[in-house]
């Protein structure tokens, strides 16, 4: 499974791509699969339409990365606009898998946040969360205090859940012991750093490594050249403007530096001339505003300008422009500048612990997947196996747009049972339109073809054409009759109807599947990082103990054929051996059935909830268990206890809740909730439609 890493910083500056590189060339080197993705690009200010970062990794590392592969910044601003964040990370996750080859890891550059990307913060927390990646944070010690780089780690590391999150790996410390920086010694002693969280790379400020070439300056102020000399290789540290007289401004020809100077400024002309001249490697000379100088003056100076290398470049702009503008340079690093990328991704590398990178290649830990992961795959799923889904509740106009999405997205192709006029206006009204993967079908001109099959399928049952006609008044009982015929796929219905009218008739007509002895149901419960599956919450009041074993098994399957890694839980108010009673006897005897019928599951009970779900309760409570603490399917002892505990999870934790989700059913009918939203309806949708695909695939198999 590819491991993806995603690195953030804490604020600009603080040298992002350069401990990207880095981190990239540390797990190169240790002979890993490595990749590079850049989930958004990001545009600086002088660079148009350009990501130098992404672009600069996709040239350097391995793979080439497509930057098509890559979200373009208006794309996500439009999801935010349109409250449509969760349709956007299941596209991240799409652009990813494609991005991801057959890299062992993937290294992720997140998003800045800067005044014109002021979401950044709160995008890369979902990119993370979609992805289920680990995080490595990017800072700097050039700050006064400790305090100060500690708070900033503080409210970066609190938007990801905190420090005792396991998938926050630690922090990159960039710039130690520079100039108005904290040194090494005083950054170690953070109390920040610990077991869980680390401190991943202390990387010293070396100003040769941070310096962009003249030619960089160049084509940020698009400035004329009037004599090259080493623009290409000559690197600038830091810049003057010569406003002041010559003699007072002579302390400020330093080395590496850039000269800005008026145009018509023979005189700073001339000393920059000699101070070049005498061997004092500056940087560069650049002229500023409308004016130049003298031409005399000039042409005295060129030929020891040229000598000396120095490149004198003009640009129209005054100085008060021209010190904004320097302001606003980008010292990203050009991907033409291969002397620069070479020596900053040796230098961070070096700098990274080697025992961490080590530590991280080995390490395995309980993966989960996120909703965003969940809902994509469950959306995969479902084009490709290209079913039929028969609506009967069909001009409920939620339904109606949830099915003109489904068929736009290519989900499943929808059958609306309803008068064709009273859909077409539900559709006008909802402002969608109804392509050509949707079918409407009038239930007064068909009801009469499934009359004889009602009669013989429950005839026994006192089923006569009088009583058979009435039923098929019945939009779900007609549906099931199409479901039945093989006309259609699957079932959905409740958005109107109750959970008894919409179960109540496919219990009697498609029954039960082979081996199946219940019928029962899971919830998706939707977490903010992970799925879990909880059983049964709406179909066996008070399961016995063979029924309970069987609503395990079947959530088992359930939760494995969607992704979902299953560990059960079987929840009781007592864990292990600390509580007696006829209702916990009756978790541990099913719990011992599910392990006699299906040794493959990895199942525990009884558990109390916290024990099964919260890993410091599990090691105390159940130290031995292999599911306390980690668990992923909770199977509760009865309707009641799982009704009520997936309603609290829901309105407390904020979590989406898919179902219920019928299990044990021939061919796959599924119910909605009343206050089902949109959303709710399209997954339920494509949900079906990958159950009938794999009763399909049990089927030929």
């Amino acid at each position: 499974m590819t491991k993806s890493i995603l690195v953030v910083s804490t604020h600009k500056g603080s040298g992002l791509t350069s401990a990207v590189l880095g981190l990239y060339h540390a797990l190169e080197r240790q002979g890993m699969k490595v990749g590079f993705h850049k989930p958004v690009l990001q545009y600086s200010n002088d660079s148009g339409n350009v990501d130098f970062s992404s672009r600069m990794m996709a040239q350097y590392c391995r793979g080439r990365q497509d930057e098509t592969l890559s979200i373009r910044p208006e794309k996500v601003q439009k999801a935010l606009d349109t409250k449509n964040v969760d349709e956007l990370m299941e596209f991240v996750i799409q652009q990813f898998d494609a991005a991801k080859g057959d890299a062992d890891i993937v290294v992720m550059e997140g998003l800045l946040e800067t005044p014109n990307v002021p979401y950044a913060n709160g995008i890369n927390q979902k990119i993370a969360r979609a992805l289920s990646a680990d995080v490595v944070f990017v800072t700097s010690a050039q700050v006064p205090t400790l305090s100060r780089l500690e708070h900033r780690l503080d409210f970066s590391v609190s938007g990801f859940g905190g420090y005792e999150r396991d998938n926050l790996l630690g922090a990159i410390v960039n710039h130690v012991g520079g100039d108005e920086a904290l040194d090494g010694d005083t950054v170690f002693s953070s109390q920040r750093f610990g077991q869980r969280f680390k401190l991943l790379g202390m990387v010293p400020a070396r100003s040769d490594i941070a310096s962009p070439r003249v030619l960089d300056l160049q084509r940020h102020f698009d400035a004329e050249v009037l004599i090259p000399g080493e623009m290409e290789t000559r690197r600038v540290r830091d810049y003057v403007m010569f406003a002041r007289t010559v003699p007072n401004a002579i302390e400020f020809l330093k080395p590496n530096y850039c000269i800005f100077s008026p145009g018509d400024r023979d005189d700073t002309l001339m000393a920059v001339t000699i101070s070049a001249t005498a061997g004092n490697h500056l940087a560069c000379l650049i002229l500023t505003g409308t004016t130049s100088p003298s031409e005399k003056v000039m042409k005295l100076c060129r030929p020891l300008l040229k000598a000396s290398g120095l490149p004198v470049l003009q640009i129209s702009t005054n100085s008060w422009k021209t010190a904004r503008a320097m302001d606003d340079f980008n010292h990203h690093i050009p991907n033409d500048d291969v002397h620069r990328i070479q020596h900053t991704k040796e230098f961070f590398a070096e700098h990274i612990k080697s025992d961490w990178v080590d530590a991280y290649l080995t390490e395995v830990r309980a993966s989960s997947i996120s909703p965003a992961a969940f809902r994509y795959n469950i959306v995969q799923q479902a084009v490709a196996a290209d079913k039929t889904i028969v609506l009967p509740e069909g001009d409920e106009p939620r339904t109606v747009v949830a099915a003109s999405q489904c068929a736009e997205r290519g989900m499943a192709r929808c059958v609306l049972l309803a008068n064709p006029d009273s859909v077409r206006k539900v559709a006008k009204q909802q402002g969608v339109s109804l392509g050509d993967n949707i079918s409407i079908i009038d239930p007064e001109a068909v009801r009469d073809k499934y009359l004889d099959r009602l009669v013989e399928l429950r005839g026994h049952k006192g089923m006569n054409e009088t009583l058979a006609r009435s039923q098929l008044e019945d939009n779900v009982v007609l549906g099931t009759m199409m479901l039945e015929a093989g006309e259609v796929d699957g079932l959905v219905s409740g958005a109107v109807h109750t959970t008894a009218n919409t179960i109540r008739p496919p219990l009697q007509i498609i029954k039960t599947a082979p081996g199946a002895s219940v019928v029962s149901s899971v919830f998706f419960m939707c977490l903010p990082d992970q799925v879990l599956v909880y059983g049964d919450c709406a179909i066996i009041p008070n399961p016995d103990v063979d029924e309970l074993a069987q609503i395990a098994i079947q959530s088992h399957d359930t939760a494995k054929a969607f992704g979902v890694d299953p560990k059960v839980a079987m929840i009781s108010y007592s864990t292990g051996t600390s509580g007696a009673g006829e209702d916990v006897q009756k978790v541990k005897a099913a719990t011992d059935k599910v392990r006699e019928l299906r040794p493959d599951i990895l199942v525990d009970g009884p558990l109390q909830y916290d024990a099964a779900a919260i890993a410091s309760v599990g090691e105390k409570k159940a130290p031995n268990s292999p599911v306390a603490g980690r668990a992923t399917v909770f199977i509760f002892p009865d309707l009641n206890t799982g009704n009520t505990t997936y309603k609290a999870v829901q309105r407390s934790a904020n979590a989406i809740s898919m179902g219920p989700v019928l299990q044990g059913m021939r061919k796959p009918v599924n119910d909605l909730s009343r206050g089902a939203l949109i959303d709710d309806i399209l997954y339920t949708i494509a949900i079906t439609a990958v159950q009938a695909q794999q009763a399909q695939d049990r089927s030929n198999g």
